[in-house]
Formats: structure tokens, C-alpha cells, sequence
């Protein structure tokens, strides 16, 4: 009779680590934004800068992906929605998900995640940049004022949301991550549909008129950086070991 073979060990985070590094990041995140706050001139400076690279590098105008929202109400009012209501949510219910279901690959993506929002915090201060519904030569609208949702008030009034970090986007960023994410943990041939999430994300952040096409690009490259420096999934990552349990005949 062949010996009993032990149940692989099974590797987790430490629970109340993970939840008061999150918090933490969270914290230092929405204060560096407000940091950000203030440089009125300079965004609207740099804002001119980034639609005179896009013409130079002949991407698309926002205006035709804004089109299709404007053909009524219900189109801009879904886009709005999507941009103020999922952004936050998906990540933090596939951030529950990995930790429970694939804790390896959890912090593989939390460290990508955390890496890839400081790189987007330090380029918020570095580039302040105000988002094309806020420059009416633009030509675009502000949907969210438009037909609402809106995330933002007045630029005057401050708050926890700074106007003037669209560059690069974390609403790409963050989708992007949590497709990748999804993918690595997958096995279905049909697992690539889940780039789909940062396809309608990209789509909806330039339809609405907060986030140049340049903006998704720029947090794209940073985070295909990030990706390559991180070690792969499961080593060094620091987890719980549980020991095996052996199973007696």
C-alpha cells in the first residue's frame, strides 16, 4: 500500500497585515492627490501640451469617442455611472476574491497595484494636468454636469477627488490589473475576455471627456514596467505557510 501523501501546504497573507497596508495606501494615495491640488495654471499649460502630442501622433480625437455617447441621454448616463461606480468596487471585490481564492497571486497583484498607483501619484505632482472637459476649446462636454453622475464639483471647492491628476489614468491602470490578474488565475480558453473590462474602461474615461487617450497609454507603459521588474508569482512573497496535513489510511 502506497504511504499517504500530503495535502499541499496551503500559503496566505497575514489578514489584519494586508488590511492596514491597504488602509494605509489608501490614505497616503487620496492625501498626495490633494497635494496635487492648486497648480491651476500648469494643468491647463500641460493640458494644451498633451492635445497638441496626441495631433502630433495622430491619435484620434476624443471627440469621436465622446460621439457616441452623445447620440442620448441614457448612452452618457451609463457611461457616468460605469465611470463613478466601478472603478473602486471591481477592484476591491477582485482583491477579496484573489486574497481568498489564489493568495499567491493576490500579492503579486496587490504589489503591481501598489506600485503602479505610486508611479501615478508621483506623475500627478510632476504633471499636473487638467482633463479635456474642463477646456472648452476642446471641444468636448462634460458629461457627468451634462446628464450626471458627477464624481467632481466645482475646482474652487477641493475636496478628496483632484481635477488635475488625469495624467496617467488609474481607472486603465487599476482595470488593467484586475484583467491581468483574472488571466494569470484563469484556464478557460475563454479568459481573455476579461480585457474587455480595460477595453470599456479606456473607452469610457475619453467618452466622458476626463482622461486623454495619452493618459491610458502612459499608464499602460508604466505598468508593463512594473510588471516585468516584480518577481513572478510565489516567490519572496513574504506569505503564511499552513502546515500539510497528512491524511492516515
Amino acid at each position: 500500500m502506497n504511504p499517504p501523501q500530503p495535502t499541499p501546504a496551503v500559503s496566505r497573507p497575514r489578514l489584519l497585515r494586508e488590511l492596514a497596508l491597504i488602509t494605509v495606501l489608501y490614505a497616503v494615495y487620496r492625501f498626495g492627490r490633494l497635494l496635487a491640488n492648486g497648480h491651476v495654471a500648469e494643468a491647463f499649460t500641460n493640458a494644451a501640451r498633451v492635445w497638441d502630442w496626441e495631433r502630433w501622433l495622430r491619435l484620434p480625437s476624443e471627440t469621436s469617442a465622446q460621439s457616441v455617447l452623445l447620440h442620448g441621454d441614457a448612452w452618457a448616463k451609463a457611461a457616468n455611472i460605469f465611470y463613478t461606480g466601478v472603478h473602486f468596487p471591481a477592484t476591491i471585490v477582485f482583491l477579496v476574491w484573489m486574497f481568498r481564492r489564489h493568495p499567491v497571486h493576490y500579492v503579486w497583484v496587490r504589489r503591481a497595484l501598489t506600485l503602479l498607483t505610486a508611479a501615478g501619484l508621483a506623475l500627478h505632482l510632476a504633471f499636473p494636468l487638467a482633463p479635456p472637459r474642463m477646456v472648452p476649446s476642446f471641444g468636448l462636454i462634460d458629461t457627468g454636469r451634462l446628464v450626471g453622475p458627477s464624481p467632481y464639483g466645482d475646482v474652487e471647492t477641493g475636496g478628496l477627488a483632484n481635477q488635475f491628476a488625469a495624467m496617467p489614468s488609474l481607472h486603465v491602470g487599476w482595470a488593467l490589473v484586475v484583467a491581468i490578474g483574472l488571466i494569470a488565475v484563469g484556464r478557460s480558453r475563454w479568459r481573455w475576455l476579461w480585457l474587455a473590462h480595460p477595453l470599456l474602461t479606456v473607452f469610457v474615461v475619453v467618452a466622458t471627456a476626463n482622461h486623454y487617450w495619452l493618459d491610458g497609454i502612459i499608464v499602460t507603459v508604466l505598468l508593463t514596467g512594473i510588471l516585468l521588474l516584480l518577481p513572478s508569482p510565489g516567490r519572496g512573497n513574504g506569505l503564511v505557510t499552513v502546515a500539510p496535513a497528512v491524511q492516515r489510511s
